[in-house]
């Protein structure tokens, strides 16, 4: 019997969840996946706002990789110490793994110190425990001038901080403070879907009726502690009783340490993922791929990967190029939801459809996330 190819991923987001669970379904008999992540449990990126606005609690977003449903992953809650992209081997901090084929999903990582003043007196809210000390704040948030600002022009998730500030809408009208409240977003972004005018007017008709302030193409550059002051870019100050931040993103330091990026990202085949490493694929927010920073990319990718792996290992034509085709729900206040219906790449440029929200779509939002769910951990849709 022939040995398994030995498939290391590097990362348990989106990426590496659907690649592993891909994988074990498409050549269970070839290969055998070592999952490693330093956390131990999975939570949606959308869930952070749920938690932040008191939706749900940071208990009841959390799944345990313990129950990832493919027999032929084996997941290890290890921190990444070092990459070696030309042997394929990776050291962790209890062990070594030597890798027949090496996936790299580790995502971006938030920098808060890149921007002067955002530790001493902002909060980012795109992390787990950043939402979650967030939603504390709010509890006892009075009123007074509340900024929400991008800080880099790469994140994950581009709607993302506009749901924020709609949802921030919703609950201190809830509370009967958004009268004593301004909201103010600032993005360096030009507008808020680029490839789409369609959800960039709805997104910007919203904002407005709502009272919610904004300024696209800025970008704030430092925060005065002492005089609760944003710098902009353009010489503009902006005060604020409360910063709520999308902090600059960078690709973990592991990576950047191992040689595989340039500009600061990993650069990637963007017909298959491979790296200028043979035999090493890179998915996700890492990449410097042409598509935006979202969980649903990834999860194309990494599908994509699985492809190319299914007909070098088990025979078969070279799979098509990953189409860059997306779905994006958005949270557009009221509860209801807005969806985007991306194709990236499979043209001479983005094509995007848009649907208006409704309460409808809120239901497609949890069938999608239900589906991973299963899929990934085997946990039956309710």
């Amino acid at each position: 019997m022939l040995a398994r190819t030995h498939v290391v991923i590097l990362g348990a987001g989106f990426g590496g969840l659907e690649l592993a669970s891909r994988l074990s379904a498409q050549l269970a008999d070839l290969v055998h996946v070592t999952l490693i992540d330093q956390n131990d449990s999975f939570i949606f990126g959308f869930a952070k706002l749920d938690v932040m606005f008191g939706r749900r609690t940071m208990d009841e977003v959390r799944i345990p990789y313990r129950n990832i449903a493919s027999p032929t992953v084996t997941f290890r809650q290890e921190k990444i110490v070092s990459i070696d992209p030309s042997d394929k081997r990776v050291v962790t901090n209890a062990g070594e793994y030597s890798a027949d084929v090496l996936v790299v999903a580790l995502g971006a990582d938030l920098a808060p110190e890149a921007t002067p003043g955002l530790p001493e007196c902002g909060y980012e809210f795109y992390s787990p425990a950043g939402a979650a000390r967030v939603h504390d704040l709010l509890g006892g948030f009075s009123g007074g001038n509340v900024v929400i600002a991008v800080l880099g022009g790469f994140f994950k998730c581009p709607p993302a901080p506009y749901e924020a500030a709609f949802m921030l809408h919703d609950q201190l009208v809830r509370r009967g403070v958004r009268d004593a409240t301004t909201i103010h977003l600032v993005t360096p972004m030009g507008k808020p879907i680029p490839i789409s005018d369609e959800t960039s007017d709805a997104i910007i008709g919203l904002l407005d009726e709502r009272g919610i302030r904004h300024s696209h193409g800025s970008l704030i550059t430092a925060l005065d502690p002492a005089k609760r002051i944003a710098h902009l870019r353009d010489g503009q100050e902006l005060p604020f009783d409360l910063f709520l931040a999308v902090p600059v993103h960078r690709a973990p330091a592991v990576v950047v340490e191992s040689g595989l990026t340039e500009d600061g990202w990993v650069p990637v085949d963007p017909a298959t993922f491979e790296t200028r490493f043979p035999g090493v694929f890179a998915v996700g927010d890492v990449t410097s791929a042409p598509v935006p920073r979202a969980g649903v990319v990834a999860e194309g990718e990494a599908a994509t990967v699985a492809d190319v792996l299914t007909a070098r290992l088990a025979g078969g034509p070279s799979p098509a190029p990953y189409a860059g085709e997306v779905i994006c729900y958005v949270e557009m206040g009221d509860d209801t939801i807005g969806k985007v219906d991306v194709n990236f790449l499979s043209g001479p440029a983005p094509v995007a459809a848009f649907t208006p929200p409704s309460l409808a779509l809120a239901d497609d939002k949890r069938g999608f996330a239900a589906t991973r769910r299963a899929r990934w951990f085997g946990v039956p849709s309710a």
